[in-house]
């Protein structure tokens, strides 16, 4: 980023996703780099997820037509009961091993990208080795934080749950009901949508500053006002992308027979890039943001604090001290 920390404030929708192609395409060897170890795998797993839950259910849905035609207690029933029972294990395993890895790659992915571009705003150099000796060190503390996202969301999904049985109990399906419930439903994928941004913002402050966890939620939260719209208007864009890559594998791959096999294997291999390539973008425009809302609050990032705070630590992970990130009011 070749502008100055005070101009980054006027930075807008389209400024912010100028300055990612342009820091993508100046950096491309590390940033290809980070792709195919950390983003690519990222990618793959989300997509194979997609195609062997396919498969099991397939498995299930055939099992369970079979059971309504079997007579109760025999002996056909019985081994019909037991392919399901192991079938609905299996996904379940299934599920939990995919949830863990995603987990994994998406925080070690957010720590590279974050620590590049911070990087790359100090005018540091920057190797490949160097991201992947304090990576592991940083994931740390964005577990935290996501842990806490985690806590943060469960408390919201269940009252949202709570509100929703009273509106029935209480309205009933009628007209009245019926409204009442998609008003509703609207509040919560606003809540949904903010709650989603300031994790996201979060995540880099985790990183770069001496707060994680519920702290660094605080902190970005303060952040984002005032930069609210545009951090939503990215947020929606690239889920928007994602969801489009989604329903396309599945079209096109998972549920694509009649295409042939070699096709699909292409086309599932295109889709695996484009959703790396996706998933890079937005790693590293939420990280652009984060300098963004520094900027329009009047917080000067120190770049020569920062520069000696991103070298290669020894031991245990050293994180910004408050004095190293401080929130200098320029005033103007």
């Amino acid at each position: 980023m070749d502008r100055e920390p005070e101009e980054l404030q006027f930075v807008g929708f389209f400024g912010i996703c100028n300055e990612a192609y342009k820091i993508v395409l100046s950096c491309r060897r590390i940033f290809s780099q980070i792709t195919l170890s950390l983003i690519l795998p990222l990618s793959f797993i989300f997509l194979a997820h997609i195609q062997i839950s396919d498969l099991i259910f397939t498995k299930i849905a055939i099992n369970e037509e079979a059971l309504e035609t079997t007579r109760m207690g025999s002996p056909s029933q019985d081994k019909i009961l037991d392919r399901l029972s192991s079938e609905w294990t299996a996904f379940l395993l299934f599920k939990a091993a995919y949830l863990l890895c995603v987990l994994v790659f998406a925080l070690l992915s957010t720590s590279a990208i974050v620590y590049t571009i911070a990087c790359i705003y100090t005018a540091k150099d920057l190797t490949y080795s160097k991201v992947v000796s304090v990576v592991p060190k940083v994931w740390k503390r964005l577990m935290v934080t996501f842990l806490w996202n985690f806590i943060i969301l469960l408390g919201y999904n269940t009252l949202a749950a709570i509100v929703i049985i009273l509106t029935l109990l209480l309205a009933g399906t009628g007209p009245a009901g019926t409204l009442l419930l998609v008003f509703i439903g609207i509040g919560y994928l606003v809540g949904l949508v903010y709650i989603s941004v300031v994790w996201h913002l979060a995540s880099v402050v985790s990183v770069l500053e001496d707060v994680y966890g519920i702290q660094a939620m605080q902190k970005s939260k303060a952040l984002i006002k005032g930069k609210l719209g545009i951090s939503c208007s990215i947020f929606l864009l690239l889920n928007l992308g994602l969801m489009a890559v989604n329903l396309m594998f599945a079209r096109f791959v998972v549920h694509g027979r009649s295409v042939g096999v070699l096709p699909r294997i292409a086309l599932g291999i295109v889709f695996v890039f484009a959703l790396s390539l996706l998933i890079l973008i937005g790693l590293v425009m939420q990280t652009i943001i984060y300098f963004v809302c520094k900027s329009y609050h009047h917080e000067n990032v120190d770049k020569s604090c920062l520069a000696d705070h991103l070298e290669v630590y020894l031991g245990e992970y050293v994180p910004l001290k408050d004095r190293s990130v401080q929130l200098e009011h320029l005033y103007v």
